[in-house]
Formats: structure tokens, C-alpha cells, sequence
């Protein structure tokens, strides 16, 4: 076939390169998802919103004592500063953990120096591991579930997407009431246990 060059073309494969992180973190969180006291232990992901005029995300943060989402960002781009706005929406004490997945934006040289100002004790998920950040994972899950996938439009228009996300979060946070928080909601049950 060489000799008399009926080979077919290969197409050549290219190699995507993408950035090294600039630090990685061990899970130190290992599936314990409960917390005794507020801010100690917070979960951090983000969210596709492809339900509007154009793809938008969702960033937000659990505090694993309640259940409760402390701080969110909407944004239509997924970088470090999306994040760190969402980051910096709190006052978080000295020795809080933050859990993330293994995401460019978490493993960035910024966020990094973000956490360590702030004295925030990074954890990770193991790669491929969704389930090592299951509760904030799901909270997503079904933040889709209960407002999009059941509107019968297809899209909407992003203000729309983001009212939509901004009232879910506040009505859960502020009515919801959760078996597991003794039938109280999450703001519910951080205002008793302070008491």
C-alpha cells in the first residue's frame, strides 16, 4: 500500500493545552457534611443556567451547618472574578473551610491568595469525584428541577433566568423548611441555634 501510496490521509490530532493549576488542594473535608456552629465548613460550586437568551452560570456557597446559601453570584462569564465575587460577599472567619471541585477557577493563582488572605482552609474533591461536594451538588440539582425543567417555555430572557434563581434561593433559605434542621428553615435554624 506504500509502495504504491494508497494510504489514507490521517488526520492529525491536536492536543488541547490547557493551564496548570497553580495549586491543588487534598480533600480534607472527606464526606463529614456536617457542622456544629455556623461558618466553619462551607461547600462552593458552580452551576450551568442555559435557560435564557444566553448561557449564564451560577456560583454559590453552602454553609454545611444549615443547609443555608450564604452567598451566590449570576454572571455570564465563568472566570476567577466570578467566583471571587461571590467569595467576597462574605466575612468568613479565620480557620473556615471551603470545599470546592478541582474547577480552573478554584485552583487559580488568585483565588488561592484570595483564600489565604481571608485565613481560609482550602479543601478539594478528588477529580472526577462529584459526590465529594454532594451537597451543594444537589441544592443545583434541584434549583433546576423546581423552577426550569417544570416551566414549559424553553427560554426565557436572562433577567428573567436570574429573578427566577435569586427568588428560589431566598424562598429557600428563608421558608423552606427541612426535616433534618427539625422542620425549620435554614435562616430559621441559625437564628435558634444562636439563641
Amino acid at each position: 500500500m506504500q509502495k504504491n501510496k494508497w494510504n489514507c490521509r490521517v488526520r492529525v490530532k491536536k492536543k488541547t493545552r490547557i493551564g496548570r493549576p497553580y495549586h491543588l488542594t487534598d480533600n480534607l473535608l472527606k464526606g463529614d457534611f456536617k457542622s456544629d456552629q455556623p461558618l466553619t465548613k462551607l461547600v462552593t460550586d458552580i452551576t450551568y443556567l442555559p435557560f435564557g437568551n444566553t448561557m449564564l452560570y451560577l456560583s454559590s456557597i453552602m454553609d454545611l451547618h444549615n443547609g443555608e446559601i450564604v452567598a451566590f453570584t449570576i454572571g455570564d462569564v465563568q472566570d476567577t472574578n466570578f467566583v471571587l465575587d461571590t467569595l467576597n460577599q462574605l466575612n468568613i472567619p479565620k480557620g473556615c473551610m471551603l470545599h470546592s471541585d478541582q474547577g480552573s477557577v478554584y485552583t487559580s493563582r488568585e483565588y488561592y491568595l484570595a483564600c489565604k488572605e481571608k485565613g481560609i482552609i482550602r479543601s478539594m474533591s478528588r477529580k472526577g469525584t462529584p459526590s465529594d461536594n454532594a451537597c451543594i451538588e444537589c441544592f443545583h440539582s434541584t434549583l433546576k428541577s423546581e423552577t426550569f425543567y417544570l416551566n414549559s417555555e424553553q427560554k426565557n430572557s436572562n433577567f428573567i433566568v436570574k429573578e427566577i434563581v435569586s427568588n428560589y434561593i431566598k424562598n429557600y433559605n428563608e421558608n423552606r423548611i427541612q426535616q433534618k434542621l427539625g422542620y425549620l428553615s435554614p435562616v430559621q435554624y441559625r437564628i435558634q441555634a444562636a439563641l
